[in-house]
C-alpha cells in the first residue's frame, strides 16, 4: 500500500497520510478470534447504560468505566460525568464504579457520603478481591504482580491497609521485602502478557518456594484468549494494528505479544492514526482489538485499510465465548 496524491481539498486524517488510490493489489487483512470487547466489559457500559435511562443524566462515574476514548465519550454524550474524585459527586447522586474495581477506602467514603453506588467493577477482579480479603483474614502477606498506577492495581492493594507487595518485573522480585515468609500469597492484575507475569510468577516461587498461588489463573479469560490469538496470528501475517486506547493495559499487551513473535505491530485509536508507510510493501495485515474496544471501531479500521489498498477480509477460528456477567440489583428497567 503506497500513497497516492489525494485529490484537492482533501484532509489527511490525523497522525497518518491522506491516500484515496490503490497501488497495492490484493492486500488482505486477517481478522483475530476473538477480539474485542470481554463480558466484563459489556456488562460495565451496560450498568452505566442503564443507570442514565433509570434515573436520568446525569450520573457519575469513577474513573474511566473502560480505558477506551470513543466508549467514554460516547457515555458522555448521553449524561455521564467521569470524576477521579468522590468530591466531585453532589450529595445523593448515582455513582458507578469503573470497571477495574476500587480500594476500600474509596467503597467506604462512598457509603459514608450517601451515594447511590453500583459497583461495575469486573467479576474477575472482584474475585481477586475476594481472594485477597480471605487471605488476609488467615494472616498472609501478597505480592502482586501489575503495573504501577493502573487502577486495577490500586483498587486490589487498596483492599488492605498493608501486607501487599507490587512487583513490576522479574527484576523487583529479588527487591521485595515481605515481613515473613511463612504465610505469602501471590496475586496478579488481570489484563497483563500471559508469558510475562508466568516469567514474574517463577521468579517469585525460586525466591519463595511456599508461596500460596491463586486456585484458578487470575489472568482472565479474555486476554488470555486475545494474547493466544494473536500467537497464532502474527506468524501469518507481515504487520499487526491493535485497536485499543494508550490507556489500555491488555491493547498494550497484545501489541506487545505480536512484537515479541517478531511482527511489527501498531496500536491506533481509531482509523485516523493508520499510517500509510505502515504498510508499504506488506501484503497481509493482522487485525485485533483489546478487550474494551468496540466492533464500530474495528469497522471503521477495516473501511480504512481498504481505502488504503486492502481487498479482502478473512476471519480466523477462534475460541468462542459465552460468559456472561449479572447486572447488579436495581438496574432492571
Amino acid at each position: 500500500m503506497s500513497a497516492a496524491r489525494p485529490p484537492q481539498g482533501a484532509k489527511a486524517p490525523s497522525g497518518g497520510s491522506a491516500v484515496h488510490g490503490v497501488t497495492n493489489v490484493g492486500v488482505s487483512i486477517l481478522l483475530a478470534e476473538p477480539r474485542g470487547f470481554c463480558a466484563g466489559v459489556d456488562r460495565a457500559i451496560e450498568i452505566v447504560e442503564r443507570a442514565l435511562q433509570k434515573f436520568g443524566a446525569p450520573i457519575y462515574v469513577r474513573h474511566e468505566i473502560v480505558h477506551n476514548t470513543y466508549v467514554v465519550n460516547d457515555l458522555k454524550a448521553k449524561g455521564a460525568i467521569f470524576i477521579e474524585a468522590l468530591d466531585d459527586v453532589p450529595k445523593g447522586a448515582v455513582l458507578v464504579f469503573s470497571a477495574h474495581g476500587v480500594s476500600r477506602a474509596v467503597q467506604l467514603e462512598a457509603a459514608a457520603r450517601g451515594f447511590q453506588v453500583f459497583d461495575a467493577t469486573c467479576p474477575l477482579v472482584t474475585k481477586v478481591h475476594v481472594e485477597v480479603a480471605k487471605l488476609h483474614k488467615e494472616g498472609f502477606e501478597f505480592i502482586m504482580i501489575g503495573h504501577k498506577g493502573h487502577p486495577e492495581v490500586e483498587g486490589t492493594m487498596g483492599q488492605l491497609d498493608s501486607g501487599i507487595h507490587l512487583v513490576e518485573s522479574v527484576a523487583d522480585v529479588a527487591r521485595v521485602q515481605p515481613a515473613q515468609t511463612t504465610k505469602l500469597a501471590m496475586v496478579t492484575q488481570t489484563t497483563l502478557s500471559v508469558d510475562d507475569a508466568a516469567d514474574i510468577a517463577a521468579a517469585i516461587k525460586a525466591r519463595f518456594p511456599n508461596v500460596c498461588e491463586p486456585k484458578q489463573q487470575d489472568i482472565c479469560y479474555a486476554t488470555q484468549n486475545r494474547q493466544d490469538a494473536v500467537k497464532v496470528m502474527s506468524p501469518q501475517v507481515d504487520v499487526v494494528i491493535v485497536v485499543g486506547s494508550p490507556t489500555s493495559s491488555n491493547s498494550n499487551r497484545l501489541r506487545e505479544v505480536a512484537r515479541k513473535l517478531g511482527t511489527e505491530s501498531y496500536m491506533v485509536d481509531g482509523p485516523d492514526e493508520l499510517q500509510a508507510q505502515w504498510f508499504e510493501g506488506r501484503a497481509r495485515v493482522g487485525l485485533t482489538a483489546g478487550a474494551s474496544a468496540p466492533d464500530i471501531l474495528v469497522r471503521q479500521v477495516i473501511d480504512r485499510l481498504k481505502a488504503l489498498g486492502a481487498v479482502s477480509v478473512r476471519n480466523m477460528d477462534g475460541r468462542p465465548e459465552t460468559v456472561k456477567f449479572p447486572l447488579p440489583k436495581g438496574l432492571k428497567l
